[in-house]
């Protein structure tokens, strides 16, 4: 998740309530991605590959957008950036435990650099902690954990999946099992044309298209390598924070984000998993 799309996130979480706001981006998401694969004829082996396209489309999508519309409600935006952030350190983890991507001392250094900068920003900002504050910040971390789960999954178990067909149905999947659930958060408090529009926006460029990317680079790359970009959205989450949210940033904040980046720069030159044959 970029930090534009927990800005919108956090614009639309309030108005639409974090089950609907999850729901109602994946569903389109999804509904936009099945036409078009079906309009050019793309087999997406969906008798084989539905079980792989469910979870992840519930560990990968439909948890972790409630999660962080759910946080959206509690905590500023760039704090929510910042814990996305984590979702590397996860990756690597797990890799190491189910996938045999070796923990080099070169990326433990910057895992380590980049688990230091998120702990420093964290700390670092002008949010008085209470209970609501710590509940939002686990589950943004659950999130990140969701994350780095379904991106392993999707390469141990899961790789010989086309991404375009993963991206597609795993979206619409996700919507499916978010839909009964929609009763349990209520009526939306206002629906008007910028609302249409953020969810849209979240729907189309944030999950349609940028997924299609994200599972070709999990296959090719590996899922530590790629997830290791959300090292950099901090800097760009405070930076929209503060532009568009009226959100403080501090001289903490700042050098936590350079620990991040220099941890990002660590893990990205570490060694990688030869590209899978798909």
């Amino acid at each position: 998740m970029r930090s534009t799309d927990i800005g919108r996130l956090v614009a639309l979480a309030p108005a639409l309530g974090p089950l609907l706001t999850a729901a109602s981006r994946v569903l389109i998401a999804g509904v936009a991605l099945v036409v078009y694969l079906r309009a050019v004829g793309f087999d997406s082996a969906l008798s084989a590959n539905w079980p792989h396209y469910l979870v992840i489309g519930v560990v990968n999508s439909a948890l972790p957008f409630v999660l962080y519309a759910f946080a959206g409600l509690h905590i500023p935006a760039s704090y929510s950036v910042i814990m996305n952030s984590m979702t590397p350190l996860f990756a690597a983890l797990l890799s190491a435990a189910f996938l045999a991507d070796r923990l080099t001392p070169r990326k433990i250094g910057g895992l380590a650099a980049g688990a230091a900068g998120v702990t420093l920003v964290s700390r670092a900002g002008p949010v008085v902690p209470d209970e609501m504050f710590a509940w939002a910040i686990l589950a943004c971390l659950a999130a990140a954990f969701c994350y780095a789960a379904a991106g392993v999954y999707v390469k141990r178990r899961a790789s010989a999946a086309k991404p375009m067909a993963i991206a597609a149905w795993s979206q619409l999947f996700a919507g499916f099992v978010l839909l009964p659930l929609l009763p349990l958060g209520g009526a939306p408090a206002r629906v008007d044309a910028s609302v249409v529009g953020n969810v849209l926006a979240l729907a189309l460029l944030c999950s349609a298209v940028a997924y299609l990317l994200y599972y070709r680079l999990i296959v090719d790359i590996g899922p530590t390598r790629a997830m290791t970009v959300t090292f950099l959205m901090p800097l760009f989450g405070m930076l929209w924070g503060a532009l568009y949210l009226g959100e403080t940033i501090t001289v903490p904040m700042l050098a936590g984000c350079a620990l991040i980046i220099g941890g990002s720069v660590l893990v990205l030159k570490a060694p990688a998993l030869q590209p899978a044959r798909t």
